[in-house]
């Protein structure tokens, strides 16, 4: 299922470290630099062979200066690794760990845009933004959840200020 619209926090970035399977998430070329005509900028979490992947298309962000029939091409390998599991101070609890897809990758000249189209099971990661620090509780996540039949995002326990 989909998520409401994220409520808004004042002063706070948003983070994912995880997708659930079946987010799709889109590149964007950077200032001065577009796509190759005919590709696509697209990834999706899927289930490949029973561990959740990044599926990527052969795609590349060139400068718009070079012409693109002399532009090098780049290979890419389409298929994210498993996240590594990090040592954090708390372990994080998930029902399918095969079931998220971990961070993914950068490319040359291209950052991932954030459509704020959330599906159930995604984590969000609040963190306040320079010169704004965080007043407790501070759990700093939202999650998505269904509950008694209905998409909610958990409370965040966060606040950020910049109260001297």
């Amino acid at each position: 299922g989909k998520c409401p619209p994220l409520p808004r926090t004042e002063f706070a970035d948003v983070a994912a470290e995880t997708y659930p399977l079946e987010t799709k998430l889109y590149y964007v070329c950077d200032d001065g630099y577009r796509r190759r005509g005919g590709q696509y900028l697209g990834i999706r979490c899927r289930n490949v062979s029973g561990t959740a992947s990044w599926v990527y298309k052969k795609f590349e962000c060139i400068d718009e200066k070079i012409l693109l029939s002399r532009a090098p091409t780049v290979d890419i390998d389409f298929t994210q690794e498993p996240a590594r599991k990090t040592q954090s101070p708390a372990p994080r609890k998930q029902e399918n760990p095969s079931g998220f897809c971990g961070t993914p990758k950068t490319f040359p000249h291209a950052s991932l845009r954030t459509d704020k189209d959330y599906s159930v099971g995604q984590v969000l990661h609040f963190k306040c933004q320079t010169g704004y620090d965080k007043r407790p509780p501070i759990s700093g996540t939202r999650t998505c959840k269904n509950v008694n039949g209905k998409t909610i995002w958990t409370p965040l326990d966060m606040r950020c200020t910049n109260d001297s």
